[in-house]
């Protein structure tokens, strides 16, 4: 029981720096979200093609691989698991070890478009 608290805290703690540290950049910056995205999610990327984002995975779990983070270090870690069979493999690893992330995203996506009304921020 001690084990699955001391995760979760874990988790909570890396997640929720990871997601502050994207709020200071927000509120301190003139940076748009999209810019900001894709800066996390290239940070991730080069943490693990340098060996360190591993090291945050283990050590915390959802924590690390729930952020945009987590998708840089996805595609990195499958174009480095492919690259031992060749360079085709090296960058179709990558999207298939991201494959079932962005597979649910854009069904429970497309599923949640169904279901609610959008509606504009001046409504």
């Amino acid at each position: 029981m001690i084990d699955i608290l001391l995760g979760f805290l874990k988790a909570f703690i890396v997640g929720g720096a990871i997601c502050t540290l994207a709020q200071l950049i927000i509120n301190k910056t003139k940076l748009t979200s999209g810019k900001i995205l894709v800066f996390f999610m290239l940070g991730g990327l080069f943490l693990q093609a340098i060996g360190v984002y591993k090291y945050l995975v283990d050590f915390a779990g959802a924590g690390a691989t729930v952020p945009i983070s987590g998708f840089g270090y996805l595609l990195a870690e499958g174009a480095i698991k492919g690259a031992k069979y060749g360079l085709l493999y090296a960058v179709t690893g990558g999207l298939s070890s991201a494959s079932a992330g962005v597979t649910s995203a854009v069904v429970f996506g497309y599923l949640f478009a169904l279901i609610f009304k959008p509606k504009s921020k001046n409504n």
